[in-house]
């Protein structure tokens, strides 16, 4: 499976942001850029995407999305709680209302017992003041003024497959918050 980056799910995304007057960003690990690949192929996204950064590591969570070490030490890079920690400080990063936060095991090394290979969690953060819809198997936290929404997805495939898998997930994700 691959994901086609200038597919409809980037189209109707923008279509969905546009509408709302909001930016988004991203803040990926495991995806390393593609989530903000996606977006920046569709033409005229600077209005709309305002950007993203790849946290792959423990430190650049920390420095650049202000994940506490406490909640990295915890529950570990791939979790509800880093995600969430991710999307809200990538708003604040990257000067946007929105933010698709990605991080999981692409593998083909790294997965445990607990969280094998293609175990990926992911959350999305839209502004406190919005009518939304809870995207189908997220979880729901008010968090800093906004609304975040967070799973845990396990996908099959390569490395690759994975990676693809959790971008999409992510947009159809922001996209279902925003009521399409």
């Amino acid at each position: 499976m691959f994901f086609d980056l200038s597919g409809p799910v980037v189209k109707k995304l923008s279509l969905a942001l546009k509408r709302h007057k909001l930016m988004m960003c991203a803040a990926e690990s495991c995806t390393g850029g593609l989530i903000a690949a996606a977006c920046t192929n569709e033409a005229g996204s600077s209005a709309w995407f305002s950007g993203g950064v790849v946290t792959y590591t423990n430190d650049m969570k920390m420095r650049l999305l202000k994940v506490p070490v406490e909640v990295l030490r915890e529950y570990g890079a791939v979790s509800l709680p880093v995600v969430r920690q991710m999307s809200v400080g990538a708003c604040k990063a990257c000067a946007a209302q929105c933010a698709i936060a990605v991080s999981g095991i692409a593998g083909p090394d790294g997965g445990t017992p607990e969280k094998p290979v293609g175990t990926v969690c992911l959350a999305v953060a839209v502004p406190g003041g919005l009518e939304l819809k809870k995207p189908p198997q997220a979880d729901y936290l008010k968090k800093s003024g906004m609304h975040v929404f967070a799973q845990t997805a396990r996908f099959d495939g390569g490395r690759e497959e994975v990676r693809q898998a959790a971008c999409l997930l992510g947009l159809e994700m922001l996209l279902h918050a925003l009521g399409r």
